[in-house]
């Protein structure tokens, strides 16, 4: 099932949006979350409708229009989100009234806002899209759904599949999860994240969409050669076992992996899977990024994001090196897992 990346749209906390730049200057935050940089979005969206948006819409719209800009496409084959949790926002926004106002007359646009499609439906309204939409709600791989599905339609025949995740990071919703120990308790800059042996991560947001079709196009990134994902593996080395059957699948060795993304966070206990994946490829440039978008379900897709541009770019920047290796890539490994259960696996080429 090998696809093309031909466009992509990506708001983040780094100043992604902009695709002829490749993290140039790099954000930070001391305060255990990396929050989303935005872009001027009146110079994507009709500023009358900007005033009904939240800011997580405001992001899937404009990360999808870059995305197809990006790939010269008008209306894409088909819509196709992934999200952990969805608009929280405007779900905190539509509760917080019901308490407050003893659910009595309450205003809808929050309740319409706030589930989990929003996002694709509003997405196909703007740009007037009638074809296939769909939104996966399967928290730490979320994003690979969409991105399978995806695939599959790219198989199939459609052309030009716009593919993204995207979740935020609110002030409530950051509180819950410190609340059950998934921050570090003593607040660190985002930069020094590897480099603290402190339990728990960092929070993140971001909104990622990609243009995906199985021809190439004039400015492709990247190829997208194989994906899988799985759950809940007995132990950290049958994670490793995963990893060296998924190659030995695709017909390529350790050897043949010139980079490897991991989803290293920060913390002790998830990292040290990670690191063990990492011995297994000691040639390779090692690589993480979630010091740079934080940890949220649908972060896989900026590790999607950084090595299609390293692949479009052939280099790496200095800021994702976990080693000293460094060499031109052709071929990106992409591995990442939410709390140790859901794990994914990537496989991308240098067109």
């Amino acid at each position: 099932m090998k696809v093309f990346i031909n466009g992509i749209g990506n708001i983040s906390p780094q100043e992604t949006w902009d695709n002829s730049k490749f993290l140039e200057e790099v954000i930070s935050s001391d305060d255990n979350r990396l929050l989303c940089v935005e872009p001027v979005y009146k110079e994507y969206i009709s500023p009358i409708k900007l005033r009904r948006m939240s800011k997580i819409i405001k992001r899937g719209i404009a990360s999808a229009l870059i995305a197809l800009k990006d790939a010269n496409v008008e209306n894409p084959g088909a819509i196709i989100t992934g999200t952990g949790w969805g608009c929280w926002a405007d779900t905190e926004k539509f509760l917080l009234a019901m308490i407050d106002q003893g659910e009595e007359q309450l205003a809808p646009t929050a309740f319409m806002q706030s589930t989990h499609n929003t996002v694709s439906g509003q997405i196909a309204i703007t740009i007037k899209c009638h074809n296939y939409n769909s939104t996966y709600v399967h928290r730490g791989v979320s994003f690979e759904r969409s991105l399978q599905d995806g695939m599959m339609l790219c198989v199939e025949g459609n052309t030009n599949v716009l593919v993204g995740g995207f979740d935020e990071c609110t002030d409530n919703f950051f509180a819950m999860l410190g609340r059950v120990g998934s921050w570090k308790k003593n607040p660190i800059s985002s930069l020094e994240l590897f480099n603290d042996n402190q339990q728990g991560t960092i929070g993140g947001e971001a909104s990622i969409a990609f243009i995906i079709d199985s021809n190439k196009g004039e400015n492709s990134y990247a190829s997208i050669d194989a994906m899988t994902t799985f759950y809940k593996p007995e132990s950290n080395y049958a994670v490793t076992q995963k990893v060296l059957s998924f190659l030995k699948s695709n017909g390529l060795s350790v050897s043949d992996i010139d980079v490897i993304v991991t989803g290293n966070n920060g913390d002790s206990l998830s990292d040290e899977v990670y690191n063990l994946v990492l011995q297994e490829f000691p040639e390779a440039a090692h690589t993480g990024f979630k010091h740079l978008c934080g940890q949220f379900d649908t972060s896989t897709a900026f590790g999607t994001w950084l090595a299609a541009k390293m692949l479009k770019t052939q280099s790496i920047p200095s800021v994702v090196k976990l080693n000293d290796v460094n060499k031109a890539p052709s071929k990106v490994l992409v591995v990442n897992h939410q709390n140790k259960e859901n794990y994914s696996l990537q496989i991308l080429s240098k067109c």
